[in-house]
């Protein structure tokens, strides 16, 4: 190859290393965001274990938890997906619980962005006990049939702990 070519290709390559600089400079604004969960758990309630270590680790937890509770019968409330909803699926200001799949659901915020599927909520309740509890006041607003669902000690099935 002659030193003429040799220079061209150089110039060249240097000019598209050029021009493509400032795009990488810039690349960090572009990032996507990844959204936060709904989060109930600050210093003064606490959570089961670090935010981070449940960030990376919640779906072991649970699904430990899941095996424990249904191979072995054992029942703990630490890491109970009841318990997770209890203190991080809470009403907005006018009062209403987001429902799974909304993004404003706790665990959808998250996960609808990462576009995992969770079956969970298949047969677990999306809302707190609470949210059933406060049903009682006034039983019409009830859908037919789901009366039983206002008591503080019934919950629908599939919701033990």
């Amino acid at each position: 190859m002659s030193v003429g070519l040799h220079k061209k290709k150089l110039k060249l390559l240097l000019a598209g290393l050029i021009l493509t600089l400032p795009l990488s400079l810039f690349a960090e604004g572009n990032l996507p965001v990844v959204p936060k969960a709904k989060a109930k758990a600050t210093a003064e309630y606490g959570c089961v274990n670090p935010v981070a270590d449940m960030r990376k680790n919640h779906m072991e937890y649970l699904l430990h938890q899941r095996d424990q509770t249904m191979h072995k019968g054992i029942r703990t409330k630490k890491y109970s997906l009841a318990k997770c909803i209890e203190c991080h699926v809470t009403p907005d200001k006018n009062g209403k619980y987001a429902e799974y799949g909304d993004d404003n659901f706790f665990c959808s915020s998250c996960h609808n962005y990462a576009a995992v599927s969770i079956d969970c909520f298949e047969c677990h309740n999306d809302k707190p006990q609470s949210a059933y509890s406060s049903l009682s006041s006034n039983k019409q607003s009830l859908p037919e049939g789901h009366e039983r669902f206002a008591s503080n000690d019934t919950l629908p099935s599939g919701d033990a702990e």
